[in-house]
């Protein structure tokens, strides 16, 4: 018979709170229960009576609460197969009783991670005696219910109340999923705590919370975010996230981060289409949008300084998906929200991810994030002339952009405003060509531009046209076995080029 009526329970928990309830629910049904430490106190405290481990053990709670639970009187009344003629005679011949409901919640040792540098603080919050019990109560789940998380309180205080302590297997296998569930992250935690210092090459990653998606990538296609977003901002309007808005607005913060002048981006399929530093934020946004107002239609905008009402009025003459600033002035928001389905985010801090990672074949690829940003101290100048100060400015900023575009990249900029940009090219040649073709559309004027190149050039071509085109200063990594040819022909024709030696590859 798959259905079980729970007469007894095992109630062991760090936190508390909505524990009262399912306390006094359990004695209503006249469930026996047994507690340690803390939660025995806590149920004292109702005015219900419980039996202490201890009791049940005959040994006390010893090593300053390390041992209490592990004990063959308590994980064989768990573990017991109720169907199982040796292991209920077991029971019997050393008097262990049936344990039909265990409760635990685990030490919080993820939150003592992040609030504490203190080890022996952080060790202490590793849990065992709860651990186990969850492992021994849903590998038995043919007969035993767990709860494993105060998360689960509410689903147990419906079984408990609308079904009278009776449960089916079904439920009881689904709790146990979620019970294996809550110990693997449990320990991908700790292991990854201890691998900071070990370094062992093992990939593990656990997140327990998800944000359910409207659709994937196409609508037909399934998603979900593994993950917290309110952690990183707050929607003040608009519908809900899809799966392509939340890669647009990783990679939108990724590059506006790297500013600290008043800046925007704009992107459009993981890829900046606008980006300007200006005094003003309403003077940033006219020239982002001047980069390319065709592809600037329907992307996600990105400010690294609060939206005025001059900002917002002009940001409110096209269509976009997205707007995402620390703040908004209350006039801006008046602007900005009149548009049902636009999104506006406030930001409420960063947070720096170390790596990177992607499924692959049968696999996962891993790699530490590209947080190198060169700065004009590590630009070296290879060319006989060596760049201006306003050059020098302006190839920083045309790299930063590179740095954030899908590969081959091309960014030409002046004036710390991207001009264009040639992405995702097979060719460095054709991601250049794209590049001065797009800016000449949009009516720039490339004389005394400047390019930035995510890679070397392995021939002199690209100097050739970037020469041709109006470029005066040039950013590339180097390290090409030809890298002369396109120093030569700089210093011949009065092109300045530094090389940073870091390559930016992006894919």
């Amino acid at each position: 018979m798959s259905d079980k009526k729970i007469n007894s329970a095992l109630v062991s928990v760090f936190n508390k709170e909505g524990l009262d309830e399912i306390i006094r629910l359990l004695h209503k049904l006249q469930i026996r229960i047994y507690s340690t430490g803390g939660t025995f106190s806590f149920i004292e405290s109702l005015g219900i009576k419980a039996e202490k481990v201890e009791d049940l053990t005959t040994y006390p709670s010893i090593l300053g609460g390390r041992v209490k639970t592990l004990h063959p009187s308590v994980f064989g009344g768990i573990l017991a197969r109720r169907g199982n003629k040796e292991d209920m005679e077991q029971l019997a011949k050393f008097n262990i009783p049936e344990i039909d409901l265990v409760i635990v919640d685990l030490y919080p040792f993820e939150q003592t991670v992040r609030d504490t540098t203190n080890e022996d603080e952080i060790i202490e919050k590793i849990d065992i005696g709860g651990i186990s019990l969850i492992r021994a109560a849903a590998k038995n789940f043919n007969d035993v219910l767990i709860i494993s998380a105060r998360e689960q309180y509410p689903g147990l205080l419906r079984l408990l109340q609308e079904k009278k302590g009776i449960t089916s297997l079904k439920e009881r296998r689904l709790y146990a999923t979620m019970a294996f569930k809550t110990s693997s992250n449990y320990d991908t935690a700790i292991f990854s705590y201890f691998n900071r210092e070990a370094g062992i090459t093992a990939f593990r990653e656990s997140i327990d919370t998800s944000y359910m998606l409207r659709y994937g990538e196409n609508p037909h296609q399934k998603g979900i975010f593994f993950g917290n977003p309110d952690q990183l901002f707050e929607k003040l309007h608009g519908k809900e996230l899809s799966y392509n808005n939340l890669l647009d607005i990783d990679a939108a913060l990724g590059l506006i981060d790297e500013f600290s002048e008043t800046t925007i981006v704009i992107t459009k399929h993981n890829n900046a289409c606008g980006v300007a530093s200006r005094k003003s934020v309403v003077n940033a946004w006219k020239a982002a949008l001047a980069c390319d107002p065709v592809s600037a239609f329907g992307g996600v905008i990105a400010s690294n300084v609060t939206v005025s009402e001059a900002a917002a009025a002009e940001i409110d003459k096209i269509f976009f998906e997205i707007i995402i600033a620390p703040g908004f002035s209350d006039k801006a928001i008046e602007i900005l929200e009149q548009k049902k389905n636009r999104i506006i985010l406030k930001r409420k801090g960063t947070v720096k991810n170390l790596q990177n990672f992607r499924s692959v074949l049968n696999g996962v690829l891993w790699q530490e994030r590209d947080y190198s940003t060169e700065s004009q101290k590590e630009m070296r100048p290879v060319t006989a002339r060596i760049p201006e100060p306003s050059e020098f400015e302006d190839l920083v900023f045309a790299n930063i952009i590179v740095k954030h575009s899908k590969s081959n990249a091309i960014v030409l900029a002046k004036n710390k405003q991207l001009c264009a940009s040639g992405i995702g090219q097979t060719s460095r040649v054709d991601a250049l060509k794209q590049a001065v073709e797009k800016a000449k559309t949009f009516g720039f004027d490339l004389k005394g531009s400047v390019m930035a190149s995510d890679a070397f050039f392995p021939f002199a071509d690209c100097v050739e046209i970037a020469d041709k085109a109006g470029i005066t200063a040039i950013v590339q990594p180097g390290g090409s076995v030809r890298d002369q040819d396109s120093i030569d022909y700089c210093t011949a024709h009065g092109i300045a080029m530094v090389f940073t030696g870091k390559r930016h590859f992006r894919h």
